[in-house]
Order: C-alpha cells, then sequence, then structure tokens
C-alpha cells in the first residue's frame, strides 16, 4: 500500500487528537475527584452509582422517619411517666382522706387537690409534638379528650395504630392507646374519688383504690411496651447505619477517583503526548511552500 504524506498527516492528526481528548479526561478526573463526570464516561459505573446513590436516598429518608419515632416515643413514653407521677399521688391523697383524721375542710382540700390533678391529666392526655396528638392513634389532628364549656369530657379516641416504616418492609408502632390509658374509665374514677371526699363519703373513696391500682398498672405496661418497641427501633437504627456506611464506601469506590493514579496517568500522557508531537514533526515533511517564502 502507498503511502502518501497527506495518510501521514491525517494519521498524525488523529492521534494527537486522541492524546489531547485523554490529557483532558485526566486533568478533568483530578479537577472533579471523580472517575467519570457523564454517564458516556462511563455507562457501568454510572448505572451502578445511580442504583447506590437511589439506595443511600431511601436511607436517609429512613433515617428521618427513626428520628421521627423517636421523637413520638420519648413523648409518649415522658406523658405516661408524668400520668403515672400523677395517679400515684392521687392514690396517697385517697389513703390520706380515708384514715379518719380528717375535718370536713380537710377532705374538701384533698377532692380539691384531686380535681386538680384530674385536668392535668387531660392536659397530658391532650399532649402534642410538633402539632400532632400523640395518644390518639393514627388521628394525629384530632385531640383523644374535649373539654366541653360545663366542664364535662367528650372523649373522640381512636384505637387505630400509627405506624412508620423505619426500614424497607418494616413499620413500627409509635403511639399509646389512650382508650386504655386515659379512657372513660379512668376520669369516672377520678371523679367519684374527688365527689367522695367533697360530699365527706369517706367509704366510697376508700372503695375506688383497687381500680387506681389496677389504671396504675395499666400505665405501667405501656411504658414497659414503649421499652420493648424502642429497643427494636434501636436495632433497626443500628442496622441502617451500617447500610448507610457500606453504599457510602461503595458509591465512593464506584465514582471517586484515585488522584494518586490520576496523577501519574496525566504525567505518563503529557510525556507521551509530547513524543508524539516531536515525532510528528518529524514525519510531517516540508512542502513547496516552505521554500517559496
Amino acid at each position: 500500500m502507498r503511502v502518501t504524506q497527506s495518510m501521514l498527516a491525517g494519521n498524525s492528526t488523529k492521534y494527537l487528537s486522541q492524546s489531547y481528548q485523554k490529557l483532558d479526561k485526566y486533568q478533568e478526573q483530578i479537577a472533579t475527584g471523580k472517575k467519570y463526570n457523564r454517564p458516556s464516561d462511563d455507562p457501568v459505573a454510572a448505572i451502578k452509582g445511580l442504583s447506590y446513590q437511589t439506595e443511600l436516598t431511601e436511607v436517609e429518608q429512613y433515617k428521618r422517619n427513626i428520628s421521627e419515632a423517636y421523637k413520638l416515643m420519648d413523648s409518649s413514653e415522658a406523658g405516661i411517666s408524668q400520668a403515672s407521677d400523677i395517679i400515684q399521688r392521687i392514690k396517697e391523697l385517697t389513703i390520706q382522706g380515708t384514715n379518719g383524721t380528717n375535718s370536713p375542710d380537710e377532705l374538701k382540700g384533698i377532692g380539691a387537690e384531686i380535681g386538680e390533678l384530674r385536668e392535668e391529666l387531660v392536659g397530658i392526655a391532650n399532649m402534642q409534638v410538633s402539632g400532632k396528638y400523640v395518644f390518639n392513634g393514627a388521628q394525629t389532628t384530632t385531640p383523644p379528650i374535649k373539654v366541653e364549656g360545663d366542664g364535662s369530657y367528650t372523649f373522640d379516641q381512636s384505637s387505630s395504630k400509627f405506624m412508620i416504616e423505619v426500614s424497607k418492609g418494616i413499620q413500627i408502632k409509635v403511639n399509646s392507646n389512650s382508650q386504655d390509658l386515659f379512657g372513660p374509665d379512668l376520669f369516672q374514677t377520678l371523679e367519684s374519688i374527688e365527689n367522695s371526699f367533697n360530699s365527706g363519703n369517706v367509704e366510697s373513696a376508700d372503695g375506688h383504690l383497687g381500680k387506681l391500682d389496677d389504671h396504675f398498672n395499666q400505665l405501667l405496661a405501656e411504658r414497659s411496651d414503649i421499652g420493648a418497641r424502642y429497643n427494636r427501633l434501636e436495632m433497626v437504627e443500628s442496622r441502617i447505619n451500617d447500610t448507610e456506611m457500606a453504599l457510602t464506601r461503595m458509591l465512593s469506590e464506584n465514582h471517586d477517583v484515585d488522584i494518586e493514579e490520576a496523577i501519574t496517568n496525566l504525567t505518563i500522557q503529557e510525556n507521551i503526548h509530547r513524543a508524539s508531537l516531536a515525532v510528528s514533526s518529524k514525519l510531517i515533511q516540508p512542502t513547496l511552500l516552505d521554500f517559496l517564502r
């Protein structure tokens, strides 16, 4: 095959252009710290990177859900702890009022304190966190207990479970059943005890001590249940954190460039490019025009 001067010049230009492209590639890798900056640079790595990024986005959402679950469960536990203290105080007052040594005024004073504690329980039952009612199941926009103008209560309590997805296919209940904790039975018991002391009927108040124990035990049982769910949530969070670390590492290995390797490649390519320029200058011979100056 006959090799002409134009063929030599054309091939030389072609390979020099390819050399410039490689130089640009390595310089871009060093500047951005990424192996590829366009999907066309490495389609396979780009697809893997997109998959890893999608999974990381899901993990970040699960972490936000876990944070929300912690907040609601912590608030529930704190509310139940306060309610337990109130029930315990009411029990102490009931025992104090039924010991037979109190005057009518003292009994009314005990009844008044029990009334105030009852109102505080209503406030706990209607506790909100970030605008959501904690103790009304999935109906987070509706208070479980509404106080009417005459001082009576209207109970609008939901037994539905408020579930939050904390991992793929895993949901955890984050609410407590207000019907069991702050239902009509509890407030009827407290009103009966309060009325008994106000009327001086201490025998009637004494008969409600067993019911107070039942309500107190129900609160303890719910705190125990929250503790079990809290422990499970911590295990899920630990697994999510491990997954996030693994995905971050894989994404980095897939996307981030080895700077030392990129600098070495750039140096080698620069040497190759200089050699190519030197060879091309010798291959491309002078033309007649060079002698017509």
